[in-house]
């Protein structure tokens, strides 16, 4: 790990963590309507026909479609007389995929968009939810490198069922596209409107999700709750609902991955999990592994789970040094972290210093269980860290990391 010997502690120091103030200062996102269960999606069909008898059903490319459960599903739509078209999304959906997709399907008066698998599944339904009501292509529209087109909000209704437990797009207003390549990218189209109208949640459509993708998906939801946690816009709402999820994830995230990967309840906590990062997320902010995510999934092939999964360690602990650097150990986030990693490891005591170097024990612990791989095996070398340095952001970040403590970052997950 990056960090150095920067632990110790005082007696004002633990006090501090039991007198933190609360912001009670913050603003709430809508969410979508939530439906959570076992079973829940076998009541897709009459919640589509609430909607109208013309839908757009986007899947991924792989086993949903040669299952029972797609089959029963069109036997439905049939018997209610609703019509279907069809959308497949393989890998991380790209601009072109959405602009082919909106364009062979707008005459076809789509009157409601369902997105049935993963976190790629979801922002393609998304934003072909969105860009159904408008012209041009969606690149105008994307943050940063579109031509600075304004979305209406206009939109088709937009039903969200995860299969995968990570992103937590199913709670969120932002499509993420992208662009793989030397001048790739990967930016949001992003509107208040486009929070899915209901995120159906069934924790039995998820226990068929192989282990290395739980996983992934997994320490992305995990990322996403300690980043909103510890967020410099992180409010007693955010707090709350961040907490909640980073105790399912230490009851289930590696049981998930493991012997227990058919038990719904187990996968039911993971699906907790995720949607509880997306509503954090929404509203708190995240920091900079998802900074450095994006540009690495712009220009390398890398799994968005993986890229922040194997970068939540060395990304943590450089955060807590420079935080203790600055601050010494009166600094909120620094009580944050001690806290999760009390939680994490089962310590009895309060000792911030301890609780952080917990933390930090437990995330490389994770990762090496989860056999995260290392930015090297995606084609990443060290010539490609100043370019990737360039298109990364420090977001809500408890503090702000400059170039060379990002290069740090890097380099110890090459």
């Amino acid at each position: 790990m990056p960090g150095s010997n920067y632990w110790g502690l005082s007696v004002n120091d633990i006090r501090l963590w039991n007198e933190t103030p609360k912001n009670y200062t913050f603003n709430f996102a809508r969410n979508p309507k939530i439906v959570f269960g076992a079973g829940k999606h076998g009541g897709l069909p009459d919640l589509i026909e609430s909607f109208g008898k013309t839908v757009l059903l986007v899947t991924g490319s792989g086993s949903y479609r040669s299952s029972s459960k797609w089959d029963d599903l069109l036997c439905a739509l049939k018997k209610k007389s609703i019509e279907h078209f069809h959308v497949t999304v393989s890998g991380e959906p790209s601009p072109e995929l959405v602009d082919g997709a909106v364009q062979e399907h707008r005459d076809r008066n789509i009157e409601v968009v369902v997105s049935w698998g993963g976190g790629s599944v979801m922002d393609a339904g998304k934003a072909i939810s969105a860009m159904l009501t408008q012209s041009g292509p969606v690149k105008h529209f994307l943050e940063g490198v579109g031509t600075g087109a304004v979305h209406s909000g206009e939109k088709k209704p937009f039903i969200a069922l995860p299969t995968t437990s990570g992103t937590g797009s199913e709670a969120t207003k932002n499509a993420v596209l992208s662009s793989v390549g030397e001048h790739g990218y990967k930016k949001s189209l992003r509107h208040d409107n486009f929070v899915p109208d209901v995120a159906m949640i069934d924790p039995e459509l998820m226990t068929s999700c192989p282990p290395y993708v739980t996983a992934s998906c997994g320490l992305d939801a995990f990322t996403q709750l300690l980043e909103s946690f510890v967020s410099i816009n992180a409010s007693p709402m955010t707090d709350t609902l961040a907490w909640s999820g980073i105790e399912a994830v230490k009851e289930n995230l590696i049981p998930a991955c493991t012997d227990m990967a058919h038990d719904v309840n187990v996968r039911a906590g993971m699906a907790y999990a995720a949607l509880t990062s997306g509503i954090t997320l929404a509203n708190a902010g995240l920091g900079i592994v998802h900074g450095l995510a994006s540009p690495l999934g712009g220009y390398f092939d890398i799994p968005h789970g993986v890229a922040c999964g194997t970068l939540l360690g060395a990304a943590t602990d450089m955060t807590i040094e420079k935080l203790i650097g600055t601050h010494g150990f009166n600094h909120p986030a620094l009580f944050k972290y001690a806290k999760v990693g009390v939680l994490l490891s089962g310590l009895a005591d309060r000792d911030v210093g301890m609780g952080c170097k917990m933390l930090l024990k437990r995330i490389d612990e994770m990762i090496e269980r989860l056999s995260m791989p290392r930015l090297g095996k995606f084609g990443i070398t060290e010539s490609d860290l100043g370019r990737i340095i360039d298109g990364t952001s420090n977001k809500a970040n408890p503090i702000a990391l400059d170039r060379d403590e990002i290069e740090r970052v890097l380099r110890e997950r090459l």
